[in-house]
């Protein structure tokens, strides 16, 4: 079978238990994507190539041995490097931590092998996760798959390099401001952050040194290429088995169509073809706003979450809205500036801790990914979950990959 490395999560999984596709095979798929592509890309930190195809050999052995774990058994998975991972150096890019190794594995890192998931390695960053553009990081910057000349978006920028370019199926990450959900939009993937707790993320390195305000932000992200991949994901992590997927018979959800959004000419026409799409789906649709604000009251956050169903969401069930303000920025063009790719439309979610996700929704005029991003109710992912895969249901954008 040609392109292993592209099949989508879902479909690695059934040809793995079916017995019609070697774990191996797919290992060796991805290591030969890391292998040609990281040099321009610079995903990856760390490439786990050998412990990987042990672990794949051995993951194909209780296969076919009828112990077949569930739908991460023998798939390749990456980390951000935040998460800690016993015996494997995690750095979150940051020189004062380029030695550092952990005695214990973050929560994830334990899910994800109980269920028999392949850690093909740990993805590059902008450091400390302190960043929306992935250009700073001790290892290098990250470059977009689809044009080295521009940013990953960040600051999960390896993670959705990686992904889009077919190196791992799908990566863990963490997302505080927007660092899951921008670079999926850069990069054209999938990028899911969840209801603030509602994914146990000790474990991740950034705990050391956080202060409380960005612990209270911060959640587990995922990213993969199809939605039905992280919904996959999901349910290893939080140990749920119906997470996103649709009812054909329940009503289809409403839908918030957030108009007050931050965004380029570009941007704003793009959106509004997919807020189209969803009408044409059947989806009830009203125009709405949200609370932006560029100083947030960080000292009655908790406060405010209290309200936020209510006061966001109205009788709408979701929200849709760009994910970026504007389009992929050239690398040169974000330079030294951290914050020089817009979150603008993204904080307000971590602010009231609600769930997310970014799905590609089409190109701009160089040729970049766009993303639409899917607001959820507190404690409501598998709603948010659900409208993204109806989404990609009736698009295709998220099965168009780099031309490498």
């Amino acid at each position: 079978m040609e392109d292993l490395h592209y099949l989508s999560l879902k479909e690695a999984s059934i040809g793995m238990r079916d017995l019609k596709i070697s774990p191996v095979a797919v290992v060796e798929a991805c290591l030969k994507r890391i292998e040609s592509l990281n040099i321009d890309t610079n995903a990856f930190i760390t490439v786990l190539g050998d412990s990987a195809l042990k672990e794949a050999a051995q993951a194909e052995s209780e296969i076919r041995a009828g112990h077949w774990r569930g739908p991460l058994h023998g798939i390749p998975v990456g980390l951000k490097d935040m998460y800690d991972t016993e015996g494997i150096r995690t750095t979150a890019a940051f020189k004062h931590f380029k030695d550092r190794i952990p005695k214990a594995d973050a929560a994830v890192v334990r899910s994800l092998k109980q269920a028999g998931a392949i850690i093909i390695g740990k993805m590059n960053m902008h450091e400390l996760a302190m960043g929306t553009t992935s250009n700073a990081s001790y290892f290098g910057p990250v470059r977009n798959p689809w044009n080295p000349e521009y940013i990953a978006g960040g600051s999960s920028g390896g993670s959705a390099a990686a992904v889009a370019a077919g190196m791992c199926f799908a990566t863990i990450d963490t997302d505080a401001i927007g660092s899951c959900r921008l670079p999926a939009s850069c990069c054209g993937v999938a990028g899911y952050k969840c209801t603030w707790g509602r994914i146990d993320n000790s474990g991740i390195l950034a705990g050391e040194k956080a202060d409380d305000v960005i612990l209270k932000l911060a959640t587990v992200g995922i990213m993969a290429r199809e939605v039905a991949d992280i919904v996959a994901v999901v349910e290893c992590l939080t140990g749920s088995s119906s997470a996103g997927y649709p009812n054909n018979e329940a009503a289809k959800p409403s839908i918030g169509i957030v108009m007050n959004y931050a965004a380029s000419p570009d941007i704003r026409a793009h959106f509004e073809a997919a807020a189209a799409a969803f009408k044409e789906a059947g989806h009830v649709t009203q125009e709405t706003t949200v609370p932006f604000t560029e100083n947030p009251d960080m000292k009655n956050m908790e406060r405010y979450r209290q309200s936020a169903n209510d006061d966001l969401f109205g009788n709408v069930d979701v929200l849709i809205l760009p994910t970026t303000a504007g389009e992929v920025l050239t690398a040169k063009a974000a330079g030294k500036n951290p914050q020089a790719l817009s979150a603008q439309n993204t904080f307000f979610v971590n602010y009231y801790g609600l769930p997310a996700i970014s799905v590609p929704c089409e190109f701009d005029a160089n040729g970049l990914p766009v993303g639409l991003q899917i607001v959820g109710r507190q404690n409501q992912d598998d709603v948010v979950l659900q409208v993204a895969q109806a989404y990609q249901s009736v698009t295709r954008w998220h099965t168009m990959h780099p031309e490498r």
